[in-house]
């Protein structure tokens, strides 16, 4: 068989598998369960750089593979599944696709001319990057999922146009001139604990939403 196979790609695959789970439950109007997959996919997109660069000994060859790779399931994971998100929550006319369009583009851009500069850099230097040109696309792991706890506060129609208007803000972003710092380990482990206190709200959310029977969202 074609491809690398080693244990620095297992998060990777994770985060994608993770995202076509999440489609099926978006598919059957479960958003709360597909947006907590959405979140699981920045999980593993937190640490597979930090388990990549654990093996020591990677040829070239497999570094090469575990960037494109890496770039290929982020665009699934945070490029397309939002989108299908936002599309099975029935934005479906024609008018609806110049969002889409903006969103999905601006992700495959970013992760282009990320992967380009990076290349670049490396090139010249081996100090660790300092910031982001651009929003990083991973950071849709907590945006939509933050957009929908708004849930507990506002009609589920207001919510869902706040999220399809999102896409279209977001993708100009991911585009934009803006610098973002790189957080260290630190701060992943503070937005892991951020991505915690979402993940409770949005499942609270989900109950509210089903009438306040405890965790009825989970029957599917």
């Amino acid at each position: 068989m074609i491809g690398f196979y080693n244990y620095t790609v297992i998060l990777t695959y994770c985060s994608l598998i993770s995202a076509l789970i999440g489609t099926h439950f978006a598919f059957q109007h479960q958003y709360v369960l597909a947006l907590l997959c959405l979140m699981l996919c920045g999980f593993f997109d937190s640490f597979d750089g930090m388990v990549a660069r654990s093996k020591k000994n990677r040829t070239p060859e497999e570094k090469m593979f575990g960037i494109q790779i890496d770039s290929l399931v982020d665009l699934v994971s945070f490029g397309v599944f939002p989108a299908i998100i936002a599309y099975s929550m029935g934005f479906t006319k024609a008018r609806c696709l110049p969002f889409f369009a903006i969103y999905v583009l601006g992700a495959v851009i970013r992760l282009a001319y990320f992967n380009v500069m990076e290349d670049m850099r490396q090139k010249k230097t081996n100090e660790k990057r300092k910031y982001y040109t651009g929003l990083p696309v991973t950071s849709s792991s907590i945006i939509f999922p933050a957009i929908y706890c708004l849930n507990a506060w506002f009609k589920i129609h207001t919510v869902q146009m706040i999220y399809f208007v999102g896409l279209g803000v977001v993708g100009i972003l991911f585009i934009s001139r803006i610098k973002v710092p790189k957080p260290d380990l630190r701060g992943v482990l503070v937005l892991i604990a951020v991505g915690a206190v979402l993940f409770i709200m949005l499942a609270l959310t989900g109950t509210i939403r089903m009438g306040g029977h405890p965790f009825s969202w989970l029957y599917f």
